[in-house]
């Protein structure tokens, strides 16, 4: 059967029948195309409005035939959304010394670490205005640490990163999950996405308050599903994705054998596509993870750079191994491959990153990774050619928000590899760029489906392009730019199904979803 016909077939969901004699009919062929095509495009331009306001102004939300919504983002951002980020008092406070200040930094912190907790904190390490020149990575291991400096602007507080390429500020724990030996198999036939609940075997098998995994694996039938197990370069099979993919959650509240969760699930469970081995959610425990750390009001200047993204180059800060986590009023200058946090509830507020130089090559560097639950990423500011100022790694679960920013100089916002979920870019401009939720196919090494159940509200861009991945959803409501529509990478034909889009060129209210969120869920405050 023709590889492009196939693709459409799979993602309308049709029965895997005998399509050759239909295929070596070159009319029927064409009929076919046109006809799924003809079926999909409806599907794209939905008549729901998926989230709108009510004539009392609070959030009414519209469903999929299976129960799939737009989920509810306001858990985002340090401690799970709508709180500030805090106001430590400096603990010790150090000057600028000639040469190398990496040194200076990292005993002062050690010395911090050292110190007890109280409430969350042990303390500060506050940065007097001036260059300091840092040749190494200055590293936070502990929790309740902050590093800040005396402002981000000139006459402020500004790390020179020197010497051989490096990283220049490593948040990161050591974190060891094990298992508690409770572990029940999902007993729902369809678990839809936006949901807070499920149903397993037996509820009894856990407590009010336990931290559960839930583990869906990738099954060869659900991978022949999603149209990602034809994908060959260079004349090699690609993986797409293979193993699992797990999200972590706490138990709110036990009813018989439903189990509710603190955040909502960011992706749907088939137990078509699951079998044999099913759903699992299993109980764990966690060691060595930090929590309550930042680092805050600096400046960050490397050396221009260029050259291709497989070089050795400086980048900003990385932020792992952690839950509540922030970093607050930096400027970047010329780090590549800026930003990374793979931690959960962490906040990104007020970070600019300026390149003077442009990476070479068709691989792009990521300004900002975002590959975790539960982060915020707002009020930024990006300038830069040839780069994605926001992509997410492999099997990321949201809820990840990307609000009011601004990114100039032809890049995108554009989730990454295989089957991230959950993505909010929420009142985003990318004047000259673009905002892609798309199937990468066969880019990179086999990147497939980048990205399931996104939403890009209230935003505008040069270009969208928002594609429908078979089984799940993306929506952009509310946007303003030129909508395209492709084919699968280095395919011609056939033109992927669109993705849904709402009052396209029209603002919608509420203005911003992701406030709308948290103040119904947490009210004015």
């Amino acid at each position: 059967m023709n590889r492009s016909i196939q693709r459409i077939v799979v993602a309308l969901g049709i029965p895997a029948i005998d399509w050759l004699p239909v295929m070596k009919n070159i009319f029927a062929k064409n009929l076919l195309r046109s006809c799924c095509v003809a079926i999909l495009l409806p599907l794209a331009s939905h008549a729901q409005q998926w989230v709108s306001l009510d004539a009392k102004g609070k959030l009414q939300y519209d469903y999929s035939s299976r129960g799939d919504r737009i989920l509810d983002f306001s858990y985002a951002g340090y401690k799970g959304g709508g709180v500030s980020i805090p106001n430590i008092p400096a603990t010790i406070t150090l000057q600028p010394v000639p040469g190398d200040n990496a040194a200076g930094i990292q005993a002062a912190i050690d010395k911090v670490s050292a110190l007890p907790l109280k409430n969350g904190f042990r303390g500060m390490v506050l940065l007097s205005p001036g260059n300091y020149e840092c040749q190494q990575t200055i590293q936070i291991q502990a929790s309740g640490v902050v590093l800040a400096g005396s402002g981000s602007g000139e006459n402020g507080t500004i790390l020179q990163l020197s010497g051989a390429p490096h990283m220049g500020v490593v948040i990161k724990g050591k974190p060891v999950y094990s298992k508690s030996g409770a572990r029940e198999t999902v007993t729902d036939t369809y678990v839809p996405a936006g949901a807070m609940q499920l149903q397993v075997g037996n509820g009894k098998s856990f407590k009010l308050g336990d931290t559960v995994r839930i583990t869906k694996p990738v099954t060869p039938q659900w991978v022949k599903f999603m149209g990602m197990d034809d994908l060959v370069r260079d004349g090699k099979p690609q993986t797409w994705i293979n193993g699992e993919l797990t999200t972590d959650r706490i138990i709110t509240t036990i009813k018989g054998n439903t189990l509710q969760f603190d955040v909502p699930l960011t992706d749907n469970y088939d137990a078509a596509y699951t079998s044999p081995e099913g759903t699992v959610v299993e109980k764990i425990s966690t060691t060595g993870e930090l929590t309550n750390c930042g680092i805050m009001n600096f400046r960050m200047v490397s050396p221009s750079q260029t050259g291709t993204i497989n070089d050795r180059h400086h980048q900003a800060f990385f932020i792992g191994g952690i839950t509540d986590a922030w970093a607050s009023n930096i400027q970047i200058f010329n780090t590549i491959n800026s930003i990374t946090i793979t931690g959960r509830r962490i906040t990104l507020d007020s970070i600019s990153i300026f390149h003077d130089d442009v990476t070479i090559g068709a691989a792009k560097p990521a300004d900002i990774s975002t590959n975790g639950p539960q982060q915020l990423v707002k009020n930024c500011y990006i300038k830069g050619a040839n780069v994605f100022y926001i992509a997410t790694g492999a099997k990321v679960t949201g809820p990840i928000v990307i609000m009011d920013c601004v990114f100039e100089g032809g890049g995108w916002i554009q989730p990454h590899q295989r089957w991230a979920t959950g993505l909010l870019v929420d009142n985003c401009k990318v004047p000259g760029g673009g905002i892609d939720f798309m199937n990468r196919g066969e880019m990179g090494s086999g990147h497939g489906w980048a990205i399931g159940w996104a939403v890009a509200w209230n935003s505008s861009a040069t270009s969208f392009l928002n594609q429908q991945p078979p089984g799940a959803m993306n929506w952009m409501i509310g946007c303003s730019g030129a909508q395209r529509q492709e084919a699968r990478p280095f395919d011609k034909s056939p033109l992927l199904p669109s993705g849904i889009y709402v009052s396209q060129d029209h603002p919608v209210q509420p203005q911003s979803l992701y406030k709308q969120q948290l103040q119904e869920r947490l009210g004015k405050r």
